[in-house]
């Protein structure tokens, strides 16, 4: 396959670099919102915004429509705030002397999953004089993080009585799917019902009005009954597909906002027989051009990736020969390669431009694109296009 190279954007002196497309960041947004109907769309930018990094990613799903931002850690959702990020924030994870204080007076909505973190935020409230914004999360099945039967029954009641003596407001509920990337899977018809009847059952002891989601990436694109008010995607914003198996990117109107480069820091010729790498994992099979790419497991190139991680060099897809290193790995270039040290080689990229995907990566290795894209290093610099980083 014939491709057009997407026109290089490497830091001066830099050896390997992650170019990042706020545009397309933005305008996943817009694609989102437009399969979310009369749903909010929050832009999920936890975990450094999957890697994309979490600042530039935020204001580019801000500008793409998103109204609320959602982080997991409390310091994120800190951190966004101390760069300026405005509007509504949610975050979910804190532990026991997490500093709720700091999250009370940033304006952050704070997640209550547990009879002690409803204690926790009043605790904080109190301090201030002030009243906490909360979101309630119900363990529907996941068997994660939310209150699970008769604790929900109790969280409920616990947090009427906080709301009505004015120490939270209580502005949603929510909970997460189990599966929701098989949507046919029994499990989501189930969370769905408890997620329903959760949720009603707040009404019948007068919370009211509020908030109501559910669905992540998956459910956004498959799964309009499962919209509600809200909907939650994360690893869609970024332009990759949350269930590959019906369809990539492209096929949901998402384009890849992230593409990482390196420059082949040698090349070399080796004579047949030559082993390569650790291990001696890959022999070269004939008289051969050796190439050296600069990045490695401390890159976030899965060490699992040894002689089978894709590249592509010169409009060409090959394979990485023998076992990654930590900052570097070799590539069997074949015996009329012309190449030179300098050349570029593309490490992720765009399913459009034929080039190695994340989803590529991922099956290559065993893993989903999640892990793939959130563990590029922040050693890699990044280069920010289409918008203000």
């Amino acid at each position: 396959m014939t491709t057009i190279p997407a026109p290089s954007t490497a830091p001066a002196g830099a050896s390997a670099w992650v170019t990042i497309d706020l545009g397309a960041i933005a305008d996943n947004v817009r694609a989102l919102r437009e399969r979310a109907g009369s749903a909010e769309v929050m832009a999920v930018v936890k975990a450094d915004a999957y890697g994309h990094g979490l600042i530039a990613a935020a204001r580019a799903a801000r500008a793409g429509g998103a109204t609320w931002l959602g982080v997991a850690q409390l310091t994120e959702a800190i951190a966004l705030r101390a760069a300026g990020a405005t509007g509504p924030i949610l975050t979910w994870i804190y532990v026991p002397g997490a500093d709720l204080g700091a999250a009370i007076d940033a304006d952050i909505t704070v997640t209550v999953g547990s009879i002690s973190m409803l204690n926790a935020v009043v605790a904080a409230a109190h301090s201030r004089g002030v009243t906490a914004e909360i979101e309630l999360k119900v363990d529907t099945g996941l068997g994660r993080g939310g209150a699970l039967g008769e604790g929900w029954d109790e969280l409920a009641v616990a947090a009427a009585r906080a709301a009505a003596e004015q120490s939270v407001r209580i502005g949603g509920v929510w909970s997460h799917f189990a599966w929701a990337d098989a949507p046919e899977h029994p499990t989501v018809r189930a969370q769905q019902e408890r997620f329903i009847e959760a949720a009603n059952g707040l009404e019948r002891i007068g919370i009211r009005g509020i908030r109501r989601h559910l669905a992540n990436s998956a459910a956004t694109l498959t799964n309009p009954s499962a919209h509600f008010d809200l909907v939650r995607p994360g690893l869609a914003v970024y332009g990759l597909s949350p269930v590959p198996d019906l369809g990539g990117p492209a096929d949901f109107g998402l384009r890849e906002a992230m593409r990482v480069t390196a420059r082949l820091s040698l090349v070399k010729r080796a004579t047949a027989g030559q082993g390569v790498s650790y291990g001696h994992e890959h022999t070269t099979s004939s008289e051969t051009v050796l190439g050296l790419v600069p990045v490695g497991y401390a890159d976030g190139v899965p060490r699992a990736a040894g002689s089978l991680g894709p590249v592509q060099l010169d409009g060409r897809r090959t394979t990485i020969a023998g076992r990654v290193c930590m900052d570097q790995f070799v590539l069997d270039l074949g015996p009329d390669f012309a190449g030179a040290a300098g050349d570029e080689v593309v490490i992720l990229g765009s399913q459009t431009l034929g080039e190695p995907t994340a989803q590529d990566w991922a099956e290559a290795t065993g893993t989903i694109n999640y892990e793939i894209v959130t563990r590029i290093s922040p050693r890699l610099p990044r280069v920010f296009l289409g918008g203000e980083p």
